[in-house]
């Protein structure tokens, strides 16, 4: 996979005028998702700016219309109930709008040890699914989610199945492994002698 770059873009989850209710100072603040890899963050907007929930926020190196800080990641069990209400149908647009990506998951995954294959961490694919996968794209990659559903008897809604992987994985998934999502920042206090900002 590479270095992950830091998001560009990413979608207002939630936004509070007057910051949270919890919060000491009253500030406005916004609960946004990384588009690339489903990164939570959460960012203050420009004076005079506002968000709207849904819409789509650069959040770049190069100059920001609207995001004055990026206060940072949080996790998942930051999330205003407002964000979570929002989060499987972003998540859905955003898998939508980069079926590319998804569909390539299913013509490239792989396996991770001799027991566990990458296609079985989407919830309701099986072993039986998977080994059908596999030999269906041995004969032809898939063209399309719903090819996936034609030629791979009894499998679970792939679009589905990868957008609640994806919720899954923002939780903090079981098996540990990272498909999709960026994982989770290490603590930084093991490296004393490595101080990078």
């Amino acid at each position: 996979m590479g270095e992950m770059r830091a998001e560009e873009q990413c979608i207002v989850l939630d936004y509070m005028p007057t910051g949270k209710s919890s919060a000491i100072k009253t500030e406005a603040l916004a609960q946004i998702l990384g588009k690339e890899y489903f990164t939570l963050l959460e960012v203050t907007p420009k004076p005079g700016k506002a968000f709207s929930v849904g819409e789509e926020v650069y959040v770049g190196k190069e100059e920001r219309e609207k995001v004055e800080l990026i206060k940072g990641r949080i996790a998942f069990k930051d999330l205003t109930s407002n964000s979570l209400s929002e989060l499987e149908d972003t998540v859905l647009d955003m898998v939508e709008e980069q079926k590319d990506k998804f569909l390539n998951f299913f013509n490239n995954a792989r396996a991770i040890s001799l027991k566990r294959h990458q296609l079985e961490l989407l919830p309701g694919m099986g072993k039986k699914h998977m080994i059908d996968v596999l030999d269906e794209r041995d004969k032809s990659k898939f063209e399309s989610f719903e090819d996936v559903v034609k030629r791979v008897k009894g499998v679970p809604d792939p679009k589905k199945a990868i957008v609640k992987r994806i919720v899954e994985e923002l939780e903090g998934p079981e098996d540990k492994h990272y498909l999709f999502v960026r994982p989770p920042a290490a603590p930084r206090r093991f490296y004393p002698q490595r101080r990078r900002y």
